[in-house]
């Protein structure tokens, strides 16, 4: 008979160890229904979190074989397929502190969300009676967002939120942010984003793991731009990450490449650059990495690509 090894972490609040249990293989269950026989057939103490079975509540996540699932919507053969195994390490949830077993704390990481107003800012216009009426269009703007359900995945796989816990927001928290700051019925969405630009909104490296483990499909990567683009047009052009991002524009714009040598002192001015980069830019010089003598010229069809800028500013106006 077939059988399914499940490794889970354990933790009892003071120390960690790696538990097996062997389950008999059954057609089409899913994670969940794995870990709930373990819990009734195997081992009463083995903790794990649960509640609508439906996808919806977002409390059953966990990291199987080192990635993120919502246990009650994936399927076990899935799985199986996936890792071409039959062997699964089980463990909570990364980038939140452990409660026990696979069960993660949540409180901090809510905590953390206040800072985006996650909530609307009402405008004076409209009464308790008539409410705040929305067009088609408006809605569609808030309705992919509003699908979020807190389940964690999003952070749990965050690579920036890996290195930096204390600087960095949590993609759910930046989706908040995000959800509020474009909903037609809010008055102040400088108040969501602010916050947001204020956390180090400029260190997602674009890794996409966010978007692409999402259960309810979230363009997380998209939400984080636009934050970028809103908090450019609010006057916040001074940081590094959109110094950067001007001085990537620039030269493109206007030699249709980067200017490597340059792009540091645009970025982070000429001081800081002297103190932070010039040994690295020294060695890079010595293995003959960067030539300081070499200012690229204008590439052929600069004209095109200039146009694609007008088009682009077109577009965004």
């Amino acid at each position: 008979m077939r059988k399914i090894t499940f490794t889970i972490k354990r933790f009892d609040g003071k120390k960690e160890w790696l538990q097996r249990y062997d389950l008999p293989y059954e057609n089409g269950k899913t994670l969940l229904w794995a870990l709930t026989k373990i819990r009734e057939e195997q081992d009463p103490t083995l903790n794990f979190t649960s509640a609508c079975r439906h996808a919806i509540c977002g409390s059953c996540a966990i990291r199987v074989n080192g990635n993120s699932f919502l246990t009650c919507k994936t399927a076990l053969d899935e799985i199986l397929e996936t890792f071409q195994t039959d062997d699964l390490n089980c463990e909570p949830l990364g980038n939140f502190d452990v409660v026990r077993d696979l069960v993660i704390d949540w409180k901090p990481k809510l905590e953390k969300m206040k800072v985006v107003k996650p909530w609307i800012i009402p405008k004076d216009t409209g009464t308790p009676a008539s409410g705040f009426k929305q067009s088609e269009q408006e809605f569609q703007k808030i309705a992919s967002p509003t699908d979020c359900i807190l389940c964690g995945i999003c952070a749990s796989e965050c690579t920036q939120l890996s290195v930096n816990q204390e600087g960095y927001l949590e993609p759910f928290i930046l989706n908040r942010a995000y959800r509020f700051a474009v909903d037609s019925r809010d008055a102040a969405p400088e108040e969501h984003m602010k916050p947001v630009l204020d956390h180090d909104l400029w260190k997602c490296v674009h890794c996409m793991q966010c978007v692409s483990q999402c259960p309810k499909d979230i363009n997380l990567s998209a939400e984080i731009a636009y934050l970028r683009q809103e908090t450019m047009k609010m006057g916040e052009t001074q940081n590094l990450g959109a110094r950067h991002a001007y001085a990537f524009h620039d030269d493109v714009k206007n030699k249709g490449r980067l200017n490597e040598m340059t792009l540091p002192m645009k970025t982070e001015g000429v001081v800081k650059t002297a103190m932070k980069r010039v040994p690295f830019a020294l060695r890079m010089i010595s293995k003959g990495k960067v030539n300081p003598l070499h200012m690229p010229k204008e590439i052929e069809g600069i004209q095109g690509v200039r146009k694609i800028y007008e088009y682009a500013k077109g577009v965004d106006q």
